[in-house]
């Protein structure tokens, strides 16, 4: 028989909090959607693909900043209120006052016109970073028929029909709930 492979060492406080902040300052300009999955999936292993995005869509579902939401799901899932509270403060306090201090250096520069060239290469990165999500999530449900005609209708009823955001979450999301619920006897849960 073959040994187990070892359940890794949930993440504690502090590194919590270092991971959160490594996010931040990774995505400093945008891009934190894609940062945080490369952070969490990829080089902390905290979750696997699927947590991550189950995650991703809770925090994208309830008011507030995504990246916040996610950091206390992270936080919560491992640590409960106290990892929430070390995630989300990770997240916020240095890259909050690093903020406050560009935020003085831009008002002195801005007038500048080779400081809006820069900002328009950091606006152009952090779209390629947000691209670069999007055909990361298309590679785990390309073989889900369901999973891309409901992405489909979503990014048409946004884009080219020109709908709002909230009635399409309010007919899609439910819509996508219910075809996704678990079944008795089709592979799925009670």
């Amino acid at each position: 028989m073959r040994d187990a492979a070892p359940i890794p060492q949930p993440p504690g406080l502090r590194a919590l909090f270092g991971g959160m902040l490594q996010v931040a300052l990774s995505a400093f300009g945008g891009g934190l959607s894609a940062w945080s999955q490369r952070i969490i999936v990829d080089q902390r292993a905290w979750l696997s693909e699927e947590s991550f995005l189950t995650g991703l869509t809770v925090a994208r579902l309830f008011p507030g900043p995504n990246q916040i939401n996610m950091a206390v799901y992270v936080g919560a899932w491992f640590r409960g209120l106290a990892g929430a509270v070390a995630a989300v403060a990770g997240m916020l306090l240095v890259p909050f006052a690093l903020l406050l201090l560009l935020g003085v250096v831009y008002f002195q520069v801005h007038a500048i016109p080779a400081v809006d060239r820069v900002l328009l290469g950091v606006v152009a990165a952090a779209a390629g970073l947000a691209l670069s999500m999007g055909f990361r999530i298309l590679r785990t449900y390309r073989r889900d028929p369901l999973a891309l005609l409901l992405a489909l209708v979503t990014f048409v009823a946004l884009q080219g029909l020109h709908l709002s955001l909230i009635p399409v979450v309010l007919v899609l999301g439910p819509l996508a709930m219910l075809l996704y619920w678990p079944r008795q006897g089709a592979g799925g849960t009670p």
